[in-house]
């Protein structure tokens, strides 16, 4: 196969450090331009700074192995890597002064010099791959950090399995009931464990029983239809609720994640169950309720805004907010909790370094996170903690992640063979009818 020429824009360092090796045994062109961007970048307190970074360090280690001006082998195996000057070979619509055209001066200048060579542009800047594309030059994105390969096919926790009348007669009466893989497999299903499964009879398909599958040596679990936050009145209003709440109020499931459209009540039920289990009428199996979500950009500094960091989160925290004084029932009851420190308002920013510890933690719109932010999320659990991540994957902010490369993606699909973590995806909108329409046809 013949050798390609890769030209790495700015947005692809951020997001992945490490593509240096991710391009097998073809040649790596850096414009300069890109290396004085990647330099505003490094003093940032997230996943884009860290990962300025550490492609900083990943450079000034390659050159022991000779001039990054002249080009050096990466690594046995890999391709030549070069760092270059912008070129003023460009068309004259394009404003020689605007960064983007400098490094595309590159690519462009790369390509009539070396004609028979392929000549790509690698950018996960849609409008920057559109003009590569528009002057002559091949463009692609940058998707080697996507777990799944399309968004259809996130794991969704849940699953429909046809079985004999019986089995749930004997469900619902309160036998131990297990599943057998032959069965699973020749309906063509992979369990995971905690994902939920709807048993439908043979016999009648409208006769139906929800549980949630352990493992094959574990009986099914039973979901009740009647699960509630029992002190604040918040109920399932369908199944995919009932499941979320089902993991939310299990003990032994210390990381739950959610996705769902807006409106379908994934952040109200895990600020329910949140509630209930810190300050409910119930044990109190927490200590305090700590809630938080993305800043975009996630690492920019808050210290502009007025106020403590509490006051300065809160416009961020709105959808939150909101939700917490509709649970609690007024303005009032809200700020007392915040005061004692019961209710905690966290910048994700600052969570690194903390070991929090006997806390029901709820990180909402998580989808605009990366891997590597989520990991700094959860690695940060101390004893008896539960994480609850909420969002939509269709509808991410970060310009460094998309459907399938999202932090919340991310954690989904590699926690989903753990027996510690559940999934679910909310399907159907209950904040309004017309609030569920806008979100389809929107």
């Amino acid at each position: 196969m013949a050798k390609k020429t890769y030209v790495i824009d700015t947005s692809v360092f951020l997001s992945d450090a490490n593509c240096l090796y991710r391009f097998k045994n073809n040649d790596i062109v850096i414009p300069l331009k890109v290396l004085e961007e990647i330099d505003k970048h490094k003093k940032r307190q997230d996943s884009v700074g860290f990962n300025a970074r550490l492609i900083i360090k990943h450079l000034d280690a390659l050159r022991a192995k000779g001039s990054l001006h002249k080009g050096l082998r990466i690594d046995k195996g890999l391709g030549i890597l070069r760092v270059a000057k912008a070129s003023k070979e460009l068309p004259e619509d394009l404003d020689f002064n605007v960064p983007d055209h400098q490094i595309l001066s590159v690519a462009f200048h790369e390509s009539k010099q070396n004609e028979k060579r392929k000549v790509i542009v690698v950018s996960r800047d849609i409008n920057m791959r559109v003009i590569a594309d528009s002057i002559g030059l091949i463009s692609e994105d940058y998707e080697t950090n996507s777990i799944v390969e399309d968004k259809d096919k996130v794991y969704e926790g849940y699953a429909e399995l046809v079985v004999d009348d019986e089995f749930i007669e004997q469900l619902y009466a309160g036998e131990d009931m297990y599943l057998e893989e032959d069965m699973v497999a020749k309906q063509k299903l992979s369990l995971q464990p905690n994902q939920f499964i709807m048993l439908i009879s043979s016999a009648n398909p409208k006769k139906t029983a929800l549980s949630r599958f352990i493992d094959y040596k574990n009986p099914l679990r039973k979901v009740s239809s009647k699960v509630e936050a029992a002190s604040f009145g918040i109920k399932p209003r369908n199944k995919e609720q009932s499941f979320a709440f089902d993991l939310l109020f299990d003990d032994d499931i210390p990381l739950v994640t959610l996705i769902g459209r807006a409106g379908s009540g994934k952040t109200l039920m895990a600020i329910a169950a949140g509630l209930e289990q810190t300050i409910g009428f119930g044990d109190h199996k927490y200590k305090k309720l700590v809630v938080s979500r993305p800043v975009q950009p996630l690492g920019k500094d808050i210290g502009f805004l007025p106020g403590t960091m509490e006051e300065k989160m809160l416009p961020w925290l709105m959808p939150i907010s909101d939700n917490l004084e509709f649970i609690l029932g007024n303005k009032q009851m809200f700020k007392s909790y915040l005061e004692k420190g019961t209710i905690e308002i966290e910048a994700l920013t600052y969570i690194r370094g903390r070991s929090i510890s006997n806390a029901f933690i709820v990180i909402d719109e998580a989808q605009n996170l990366t891997a590597h932010e989520v990991k700094t999320i959860i690695t940060r659990v101390g004893e008896n903690t539960k994480v609850i991540l909420t969002g939509d994957i269709e509808q991410i902010d970060n310009i460094y992640t998309n459907e399938t490369s999202n932090g919340l993606t991310y954690a989904i699909e590699r926690f989903k063979t753990s027996h510690l973590s559940g999934h679910i995806t909310f399907k159907k909108g209950e904040r309004s009818k017309i609030a569920t329409l806008a979100s389809q046809l929107l």
